[in-house]
């Protein structure tokens, strides 16, 4: 028992540290000017693009990243995961706005929640952190991430709201996945698999940071099945 709840104490932190870091920043989203908060985002997205590059280049094999998000794309979009993330935010805010407490604003709030969602969860580091505490304890990776994603959720809430702080249950039950994945299945992962997963989410923190900054609107959560893709065609490369 301890030990499984040494292994989920990292996603415990993280999902924490994003409540309070998203609660700060909705209690003085009014006292920040929309013009420094502009500017904040700019620099998150320009940094979330420098981490995902950073990523990348962890990549051993270029065709392995291609091929799994080929893949995933076309599995992503014909299920519509973009969608069903941003229907789910706006039955949270229409529920939040018939009990009178908010403004609805489903657009924003659901730009909110599936943005924080993907950043905080589809990044090297909480794949790698996930891997290491699943398989031998080790949350430091996690507890790391989740100092950066304290100070992210905060600038991010203060800028697209309430939808940021339910993200946090995004990471709860995502991080808590790969973590459980991990313990079962992480001995049977090759380092070869876990460097090939860390450049794909890593493209993906890449496309997120682009539409951070506006230069992009990419529909980043239609590629996560390719993260389910890569350990099977690892396998397959591995064996040619």
């Amino acid at each position: 028992m301890s030990e499984v709840l040494t292994a989920f104490s990292g996603v415990l932190v993280n999902t924490l540290t994003v409540i309070i870091g998203s609660s700060v920043g909705l209690l003085l989203k009014k006292q920040i000017p929309e013009k420094l908060t502009n500017a904040v985002m700019t620099a998150i997205g320009l940094c979330t693009i420098a981490i995902g590059v950073t990523g990348v280049i962890k990549g051993e094999n270029q065709l392995v990243m291609i091929i799994s998000l080929v893949f995933g794309a076309v599995v992503g979009t014909l299920i519509d995961i973009d969608g069903k993330l941003s229907r789910l935010g706006d039955k949270f805010q229409n529920k939040r706005a018939k009990s009178g407490s908010v403004h609805s604003d489903n657009a924003t709030f659901s730009q909110g929640f599936v943005t924080a969602s993907l950043l905080f969860c589809v990044g090297a580091m909480t794949i790698v952190g996930s891997m290491n505490a699943g398989i031998s304890g080790d949350n430091q990776m996690l507890y790391t991430k989740s100092v950066l994603d304290l100070i992210s959720s905060s600038m991010l809430a203060a800028s697209l709201g309430f939808g940021v702080f339910c993200a946090s249950g995004f990471v709860l039950v995502f991080q808590g996945a790969l973590v459980a994945l991990a313990m079962l299945l992480g001995s049977f992962l090759s380092d070869f698999a876990v460097n090939e997963l860390v450049c794909a989410g890593s493209v993906m923190i890449m496309a997120l940071g682009l539409n951070l900054i506006g230069v992009t609107k990419i529909k980043v959560a239609n590629l996560l099945p390719g993260l389910v893709f890569v350990p099977f065609v690892c396998m397959v490369f591995e064996k040619i």
